[in-house]
């Protein structure tokens, strides 16, 4: 049966704060919960006005704090901004206090731009040890080995279930020969999704942690009660990958009437584009496009992101798909 999981992005509205969108999270994260959600991540981004998530372990402590069954974790750390050792400690400590509910998803990107990179004390050149990094995480959590040097405390010991993130081919191939789960981003970058599927499956190795691939993939959706009102909705999301095609970024903004008044022929080609695997529009709508996007990525878990301006409707979009999942698990249509 395919599993169902959230992507927040901790999203700050225009005219709110990150104070703002940490409590939102919070809310949200329990509505989950309650809902039945397998996992709530959050993601490392630095330097980002309306994201407010770059302290990721932090933000995942006040999540799970907030909560008591689901797994909470990153999607993700950004492992070339920090070293194992450091990781190891931050998510050994996150598992010590609630044990069994932290995952532990790695990338390879920055996470941020160049200037922003510099400010981290960090080069491009730091992804390159990304492999070795992630071994030496790995390392670090596992059991302590005879007359190993330096400990991860809390850490060691702890196997925070980890998982390769990607957009890209790269990661599946890592994943897959190290035995990992692997979460693809087709929410902003569809292009590799098939293809890094393929390998990941096609390469994958056994590990302590995993016997066989298990393949997460995150797609954009809103439901709502109707098409139309989803549609209008989905508006906030569109504005916000425009903005990022102008290179402006900024707050999420309020839904629009008409998506065609704000984007250029030449941003709607390109946010279209990164915004292909999204599935908008009533329940009815919404059940559908979930059923054929398992069947076309043969997915293990599908990871939600639905970045809204309003909160109420956030909660109910995510409530409606929780609905979809509850119908289609008596039925048995997703396995």
């Amino acid at each position: 049966m395919v599993l169902f999981s959230i992507l927040d992005l901790v999203p700050v509205i225009l005219g709110e704060t990150p104070r703002e969108a940490l409590r939102k999270s919070l809310d949200l994260v329990q509505h989950a919960e309650r809902f039945g959600y397998t996992r709530y991540w959050v993601a490392e981004h630095h330097n980002m006005t309306g994201i407010a998530s770059a302290a990721t372990s932090v933000v995942i402590g006040y999540l799970a704090g907030g909560t008591s069954t689901i797994r909470v974790g990153s999607g993700g750390i950004m492992l070339p901004n920090h070293s194992p050792l450091v990781i190891a400690e931050q998510f050994g400590t996150l598992e010590s206090l609630y044990p069994g509910r932290i995952d532990l998803g790695l990338g390879r990107a920055p996470g941020t731009d160049q200037r922003t990179l510099r400010a981290l004390r960090r080069t491009s050149v730091s992804a390159d040890s990304f492999p070795e990094d992630v071994l030496e995480l790995m390392l670090l959590l596992g059991e302590v080995k005879p007359g190993q040097p330096v400990r991860a405390v809390p850490g060691a010991g702890t196997n925070v279930p980890i998982w390769i993130l990607g957009s890209s081919t790269f990661g599946a191939e890592l994943a897959a020969a190290l035995g990992l789960p692997y979460a693809f981003a087709s929410h902003f970058a569809p292009d590799a999704l098939f293809p890094a599927l393929e390998i990941y499956r096609e390469k994958f190795k056994p590990s302590k942690q995993l016997d066989h691939p298990y393949a997460m993939v995150c797609v954009n959706v809103v439901a709502a009660d109707t098409d139309d009102e989803a549609r209008r909705l989905f508006t906030t999301i569109q504005q916000s990958f425009t903005n990022l095609v102008r290179g402006a970024g900024g707050k999420l903004q309020p839904p629009i009437d008409d998506i065609e008044d704000y984007w250029t022929a030449a941003e709607k080609r390109l946010a279209s584009r990164m915004l292909k695997h999204s599935i908008v529009g009533s329940p009815e709508t919404v059940r559908n496009g979930l059923q054929d996007f398992v069947e076309l990525t043969n997915a293990d878990e599908l990871m939600l992101v639905t970045s809204l301006y309003d909160h109420p409707a956030r909660i109910r979009s995510y409530e409606f798909i929780a609905d979809v999942y509850a119908s289609k698990s008596k039925r048995g249509a997703f396995h």
